[in-house]
């Protein structure tokens, strides 16, 4: 029997991204087509999504839903990989300019809990039969904005139609889908389902316990964080649940793309190299030099960022380190987008450290990959951080990920402890506590190590000779998809 697995996700990369997601929604199906699986993905029919596919086609029609008119459901190809992705049409509801979940003043949609319900609803959908020719043993539903999926799923069975198995992943257990509880009544499931034992959540309605509760099993995106959620500190008011279900969870870390994300075959930076011949590092790092306004040093310990600038990424800590950095003759280049406090702290960090300190705000693909490929260091201080791919994409580049020991970056990074270089296992620089003293100590470790030029090197080819392709991950889902249809 050839396992069918249908992933419900918000964003795919290369079709639409603005985060780790869509990476993860756009290399896991084709990693688990190569293990002889029918894979398909179901997304909203956003205008970056039907423009990124093949031979759209039309499948069913799903009638009036949500108040978004009819609603009608069409069948594309994703080339080169060829997975078959299903979009929900629903004009109404998808096809508007700029950020596919807030509207121009940077505020979520006010329509955001029927946009996502009609997501999961219609993923529900296809999983009863709304394609005649197709249909998943699997529904492996994503974060919030498919969190109703399982739900839906319960909802039909309990109307006669046959049982589907579903698997909730939790990207970020920060981000819950919460809306008031009098919206409720839009969702179209039966009354019951608003409870403590469903999708009640301190008075409102929460779209991730709803997945959470109705899933046959929960993942999450490394080993430690499916530990951390269950904890008090790292459960945002979900942990009581998941210690119900923790015999239902597993963490199964995400993995890297490497036909993306590998400077031996990488076309956007200045130029490839491998580990056993990393002379082109140099020449990416004068061209970033050159690119952000940097003064153009090869000497200088180069730090990189690649995040969204919020609080939970752990930016005002950075902050607060940037005179450490540049008086140790360092230098730091940010790229990204996010708190307007942290955005400005970043420019008057720039403004008083000029040729030093460069700040692109904004995000840019290719700038993201000439900072990782450019920088000596990558810096990923997060609070929490369920999985992150930032730190895999430093290793590959040798860039040596400096990091917090929390989620999977601590399943990731080894720190360049004096034990683990004698033993020849470290690969970054990993801080414990979540205070300057210790990101501080960690930066100083980098120096230092900086200075030794043949410890240095061998760090860096280890960094990059670690290895976290998809292979794995899409064995580990198949595991946990297995377990589900046992009889």
């Amino acid at each position: 029997m050839t396992l069918c697995v249908l992933h419900v996700a918000a964003e795919m990369f290369p079709l639409l991204k603005t985060g780790g997601l869509a990476d993860v929604a756009g290399a896991l199906p084709p990693a688990q087509s190569q293990l002889g699986m029918d894979v398909r993905v179901v997304l909203p029919g956003f205008p970056a999504v039907l423009a990124g596919l093949s031979d759209l086609e039309p499948v069913a029609d799903l009638g009036a839903a949500f108040g978004a008119g009819q609603v009608r459901l069409e069948r594309g190809v994703l080339k080169p990989h060829g997975v078959v992705v299903y979009v929900v049409r629903a004009d109404a509801f998808y096809d508007r300019p700029g950020n596919p979940y807030l509207d121009a003043a940077h505020r979520p949609y006010a329509d955001n809990d029927r946009r996502f319900a009609l997501l999961g609803w219609s993923a529900a959908r296809i999983a009863t039969g709304a394609d005649p020719a197709w249909k998943p043993h699997i529904v492996h539903a994503h974060d919030w904005h498919a969190g109703l999926a399982p739900a839906y799923l319960r909802a039909f069975e309990r109307g006669g139609a046959a049982r589907v198995a579903s698997v909730m992943t939790v990207h970020n257990l920060a981000y819950q889908g919460v809306f008031p509880a009098s919206e409720f009544g839009v969702l179209q499931l039966p009354g019951d389902f608003y409870a403590v034992d469903g999708l009640e959540f301190y008075g409102h309605v929460s779209f991730l316990k709803a997945g959470l509760f109705y899933a046959d099993r929960i993942t999450t995106v490394s080993p430690t964080y499916a530990r951390e959620i269950q904890t008090q500190a790292h459960g945002a008011g979900l942990h009581g649940l998941l210690q119900t279900r923790t015999h239902d969870i597993s963490g199964i870390l995400n993995g890297v793309d490497y036909t993306i994300w590998s400077p031996t075959i990488d076309d956007a930076i200045a130029s490839r190299y491998t580990a056993a011949k990393p002379s082109g590092k140099s020449k990416c790092k004068t061209a970033l030099q050159e690119r952000v306004g940097l003064a153009r040093d090869d000497d200088a310990l180069l730090f990189g960022v690649v995040s969204r600038l919020t609080e939970q990424k752990g930016l005002d800590l950075l902050l607060s380190a940037v005179p450490d950095i540049v008086q140790r003759g360092g230098q730091l280049v940010v790229l990204g987008t996010g708190d307007p406090a942290l955005e400005t702290g970043m420019k008057n960090a720039a403004a008083a450290h000029p040729g030093a300190v460069a700040v692109v705000l904004g995000f840019d693909e290719t700038l993201s990959h000439s900072i990782i490929a450019g920088s000596d260091v990558v810096m990923v201080p997060s609070r929490f951080e369920p999985c992150g791919l930032t730190q895999l994409y430093a290793l590959a580049y040798g860039a040596l990920p400096l990091v917090h020991c929390v989620g999977g970056l601590a399943d990731t990074v080894v720190d360049c402890s004096l034990e683990n270089l004698a033993e020849g296992l470290a690969t970054g620089f990993v801080f414990e506590n979540f205070d300057r003293a210790s990101i501080v100590a960690a930066i100083r470790r980098a120096f230092a190590l900086k200075g030794r030029r043949t410890e240095w090197k061998a760090v860096v080819k280890r960094a990059m000779c670690q290895s976290f392709g998809w292979e794995t991950a899409a064995l580990r889902y198949a595991e946990v998809y297995q377990g589900l249809l046992a009889p």
